[in-house]
């Protein structure tokens, strides 16, 4: 008799471990996937050619909270956890709910899950999503390119869209993100990388990025989604830490485990968090982690055009995920904001529209921010809307991307851009002591 699983994701995590554990595992049925957190990903199936020989019909994927029922429905025997940014009381309450239900609950590890690569890779994964991945690996990669390696990233997945048409994905230009009808938070991630100079990819078979990777790097760089676990076994593994969200390193999934494989940690926001706060994250990564190299940098933040800011109402738009499920009542805007001389922020509550309205009634803990949502082509009218109908003198945008060039605003948009900036032991240190440990058989430029 085969194991009849549920696999419980956000379109990442959760498509991965079925790909890596269960896609040609006879020993188990897959009989659905529920999704959460991410808006309008529910609905859709896990298409069977992506499935493997073992199922000749689409998975279908089901709201979260259908799952008791599913359980019930369907005689599951095993319910799989496979997304992140939960705090451990909420993953046990899950699991309780599991459990009531009749089925066992079950995270998968690293064994299970992590792909091992034929070229080095470089994990940088976090305690809570927002506390700065990617302009870490950002500067890794201005730090290695320079070296004159070629490098590749590999971005943790966002498949929102059609599952098939995404499954290898490759971002060199921008046209690239048109081409693929990226969403807001899509280009929030590889645009970036593509200003680099360098290629990225993502999609939802990581068996098949990672082959073509390899194929055009001398070294891989793992930028992790959320506070994930990497996908691929890291030859070194950093970890972000947030002082605004101090003693979350002890109390999220899988964020901790993260802290406890970590090589190195870097305690990052140092120049706008709480002494007492950055104190308490180095004890708290010292108590389960006593090797781990720990760093602390500052996240500089500026503003492409602060004289704008200055003595004006503005509206913040801030990253998505970070407020969200990221729990963070604000972000790079609204420091930028007070930074540059802002006379007010203003609140876009009265003005939000559709899901955008929604997600302020989910997500009580925010104020006068705007989430940068749009996880499809409907969010970002509504988005659009809410900018539009808001009245400010100035758009801050806190986000990684060009807000102003894809929207079309009534309003001048300023840009926040965001680094981290090293206070006493330097980013390109560490990485030049790893790349020496590097035997010659292991390691080698193409």
């Amino acid at each position: 008799m085969k194991t009849k699983v549920i696999i419980m994701g956000a379109a990442g995590r959760d498509f991965h471990n079925f790909n890596a554990f269960f896609r040609n595992n006879e020993d188990y049925e897959v009989v659905a996937f529920t999704a959460a957190q991410i808006p309008g990903i529910a609905g859709r199936t896990y298409p069977k050619q992506l499935a493997g020989s073992l199922y000749e019909k689409d998975i279908p994927i089901y709201p979260e909270e259908k799952l008791p029922a599913l359980i019930r429905e369907h005689g599951i025997n095993q319910v799989i956890l496979a997304y992140s940014d939960l705090s451990h009381e909420t993953v046990m309450q899950k699991a309780s709910l599991v459990l009531a239900a009749g089925a066992d609950f079950r995270l998968m590890g690293t064994q299970s899950t992590m792909l091992k690569s034929k070229k080095p890779v470089i994990s940088v994964c976090a305690v809570r999503t927002g506390a700065g991945k990617s302009p870490t690996s950002q500067k890794l990669v201005d730090i290695l390119m320079e070296k004159g390696f070629r490098v590749v990233v590999v971005r943790h997945p966002m498949p929102y869209g059609d599952l098939l048409k995404q499954e290898c994905q490759r971002f060199a230009t921008m046209e690239d993100c048109v081409k693929n009808e990226c969403t807001i938070e899509e280009r929030e991630e590889y645009e970036p990388y593509i200003c680099c100079g360098t290629v990225v990819y993502s999609g939802v078979d990581y068996e098949k990025i990672l082959k073509a990777a390899e194929g055009e790097a001398d070294i891989i760089i793992w930028d992790g989604g959320n506070n994930d676990i990497p996908f691929y076994k890291p030859d070194i593994h950093i970890v972000i830490a947030d002082p605004h969200r101090a003693g979350h390193e002890l109390t999220y999934y899988p964020g901790e485990v993260n802290v406890r494989l970590a090589d190195v940690v870097i305690v990052n926001k140092v120049d706008s968090a709480r002494k007492e706060d950055v104190e308490l994250v180095i004890r708290n990564v010292r108590s389960i982690n006593e090797t781990a190299k720990i760093l602390k940098a500052n996240s500089v933040i500026t503003a492409e055009k602060p004289d704008w800011i200055k003595g004006k109402s503005v509206l913040v738009v801030e990253d998505g995920p970070t407020l969200t499920h990221g729990g963070m009542a604000f972000g790079a805007g609204v420091i930028a904001a007070k930074k540059y001389g802002a006379r007010e922020l203003v609140d876009p509550r009265p003005n939000a529209v559709g899901s955008i309205r929604d997600v302020y009634e989910k997500f009580p803990h925010l104020g006068a921010v705007l989430p940068a949502m749009g996880y499809s082509e409907a969010q970002m009218r509504e988005l659009e809307m809410t900018i539009n109908a808001a009245d400010c003198d100035v758009v801050i945008a806190g986000t990684p991307i060009d807000l102003g060039k894809l929207l079309k605003l009534n309003k001048p948009v300023v840009r926040v851009r965001y680094r981290i900036e090293e206070l006493d032991e330097k980013l390109e240190d560490v990485i030049d002591e790893w790349l020496r440990s590097i035997s010659p058989g292991k390691f080698r430029k193409i």
